[in-house]
């Protein structure tokens, strides 16, 4: 049986800079898991990535704005890990606004075209 939700057309905010930086759905999920983990490396781990891919894009994060997106947080069990910078909790909010607004305002054209979908 097919899922009925497989039909529904899902728009997906990327959003491109001059400069050739991007920034999306993965990074976002990215930021979601380092603070519910705490960690580069777990979050990760959450969503099936090598700790290097985890932070390069951490990296390319922090290169992208004038504030940093992630730092490293000292202390814990294991003598540290990361979190989400004041900036970076505010990018990601707003990320995540940007997506509902995105699919708010795209609702009625949405439904035409999940009506014409096979």
């Amino acid at each position: 049986m097919t899922d009925p939700a497989a039909k529904t057309p899902v728009p997906v905010l990327r959003i491109s800079f001059p400069n050739e930086h991007r920034l999306g759905h993965g990074k976002m999920e990215l930021l979601e898991h380092i603070r519910v983990t705490g960690s580069i490396s777990a979050a990760g781990r959450a969503m099936d990535m090598s700790y290097r891919r985890a932070w390069l894009l951490v990296s390319e994060m922090n290169g992208m704005f004038r504030e940093q997106v992630v730092e490293p947080q000292r202390g814990g069990q294991k003598g540290g890990g990361a979190g989400l910078t004041p900036f970076g909790e505010e990018l990601l909010t707003r990320f995540r606004r940007m997506e509902r607004t995105l699919r708010a305002s795209l609702a009625d054209d949405l439904t035409w075209l999940e009506d014409k979908c096979k």
